[in-house]
């Protein structure tokens, strides 16, 4: 499965790590992995998650209080955020379809 990280999903991820580096070295790396590891889980089942628009579905993490964002699409994984769950849901509104 093809997985495409749809901007600013990429940034959001980026952010994240960044975030969690600083708190503590070594959590960003903890957050990535938890991250990748969902993506993962959702190749494997991507419909096994919450739907939350007509195409969308949205996966959370364990450890970390964020979610991700995805639509499944045949043979592609489209990433649309990794957002924390805290953030104001008008902030994604534009990417749920």
């Amino acid at each position: 499965m093809k997985i495409t990280f749809i901007e600013p999903s990429d940034q959001e991820l980026d952010d994240g790590i960044e975030y969690y580096e600083d708190i503590n070295p070594g959590l960003g790396a903890a957050f990535y992995e938890e991250v990748m590891y969902f993506i993962s889980l959702i190749e494997m089942y991507p419909f096994s998650w919450t739907k939350v628009g007509k195409r969308t579905r949205r996966c959370l993490l364990k450890r970390f209080p964020h979610f991700i964002l995805y639509i499944p699409e045949n043979e592609e994984l489209n990433i649309t955020a990794i957002g924390h769950q805290h953030r104001d849901p008008e902030y994604f509104a534009d990417r749920i379809y």
